[in-house]
């Protein structure tokens, strides 16, 4: 069970611009996007809004997220930037999430989830990085994956390649991804990718606001 400071947690950065045409009271749609990206299953979201007196289905809960369409916030101009790519089991395929993070702050700046990891793959996901933050003057801490370099040295853009330190920071960013999926067998079942990706980066906001 998440802990209590997150679930009680602020909810000013939900975007609920959807709910005009939702039967279901606002601040139970906030609690039920909150607790389960806080780490409730969908099954135990349903039992915790029945505890209110509120019966609402698990597709109902997961059409929320959806709908929030929840993604991190631009405008940030870290000194370092600590990037990373996970494989991701989207039913019976695997993908890749590549996670741009602020080691400073711990703070998830930038998330997408592509098919598979290129170094074209690598300079799309640093290009939309670099629309969103102002990263062009950072310096990237990367292990010593072939993509991440490659994409990094077409970009004009300074990196240093270190596997402890504070680069570890995106590998917790990719840990608490692992520990959230393992509520769904380590895999998202019987969904598309676009899907899965809007789940991973509202799961991103939660996480910058904790």
């Amino acid at each position: 069970m998440p802990d209590i400071d997150r679930l009680n947690a602020d909810t000013g950065w939900i975007d609920l611009g959807f709910v005009e045409r939702e039967r279901t009271p606002r601040k139970i749609i906030e609690m039920g996007i909150r607790h389960h990206l806080a780490g409730l299953s969908l099954s135990n979201t349903v039992i915790l809004l029945e505890d209110l007196g509120v019966e609402r289905s698990r597709t109902a809960i997961h059409d929320w997220v959806q709908k929030a369409n929840l993604q991190p916030k631009g405008g940030e101009s870290p000194d370092r930037v600590a990037v990373d790519q996970k494989a991701i089991q989207i039913n019976d395929e695997q993908y890749w999430l590549y996670a741009a993070v602020d080691p400073e702050t711990n703070r998830i700046l930038h998330s997408r989830l592509f098919p598979t990891y290129t170094i074209a793959i690598a300079r799309e996901f640093l290009t939309e990085l670099a629309e969103k933050h102002g990263v062009r003057d950072a310096v990237f801490l990367v292990d010593d994956a072939d993509d991440l370099i490659g994409g990094l040295r077409q970009e004009g853009l300074s990196y240093r390649v270190q596997l402890h330190g504070f680069r570890n920071q995106v590998e917790r960013v990719f840990r608490e991804v692992q520990r959230r999926t393992s509520s769904f067998s380590n895999c998202f079942s019987h969904v598309d990718p676009a899907t899965a990706e809007t789940w991973l980066q509202a799961h991103a906001v939660w996480w910058n606001h904790v």
